[in-house]
C-alpha cells in the first residue's frame, strides 16, 4: 500500500448498483474491504472510492446526510493523461447510467488555459470532474 492515499467516502442508495456503475468506468473492486456495507473501488494506485450504504455512512458521523442530486456539497476532479481519456471516462459513465452536465462557459474558460474537462453526475448525484491540462514543463 503506498505512504499516502486518498480514500473517498460516498454515501450510496444501492451499493450493487453503484459498483456496477463505477466497474463500467474500467476501475476494480478491491474485494478485500467490501462487504454487504461497502464497497472499496480502486481508481489508482493512491484513490479510492469507499461507496458506502446510507446506513452504514451514518455510523462515521452525527451530522445528516446531504441530497447529493438536490444540492452540490462537493466537486471531485481527476486529473488524467490526456482528452481522449477524458472523454473515454465520460462517455463510460453515461452509458453505465450516469448524466453528463454540460456547461458551455466552463468549458470555453477552461480552452483558454490549455484545458479539456467534462462532467458527469452519478446515479447517487455525486458530482465528477475529469480534466487533461499539458502542464508547464510536464514530459
Amino acid at each position: 500500500m503506498a505512504s499516502k492515499m486518498i480514500f473517498i467516502n460516498l454515501p450510496v442508495a444501492e451499493l450493487e448498483r453503484s459498483k456496477s456503475f463505477y466497474e463500467a468506468l474500467g476501475w476494480k473492486v478491491n474485494q478485500e474491504f467490501t462487504d454487504g456495507n461497502a464497497a472499496c473501488i480502486v481508481v489508482d494506485d493512491n484513490i479510492c472510492l469507499m461507496l458506502l450504504t446510507k446506513d452504514f455512512f451514518t455510523s462515521f458521523t452525527d451530522r445528516v446526510i446531504g441530497d447529493a442530486k438536490a444540492t452540490v456539497n462537493s466537486l471531485y476532479a481527476l486529473s488524467l493523461t490526456s482528452p481522449a481519456e477524458v472523454d473515454m471516462l465520460v462517455d463510460a459513465a453515461v452509458a453505465a447510467g450516469g448524466t453528463e452536465e454540460v456547461n458551455a462557459d466552463k468549458r470555453a474558460q477552461e480552452a483558454q488555459v490549455g484545458m479539456h474537462g467534462r462532467t458527469f453526475i452519478d446515479p447517487d448525484g455525486h458530482q465528477w470532474e475529469p480534466f487533461h491540462m499539458a502542464y508547464p514543463g510536464a514530459n
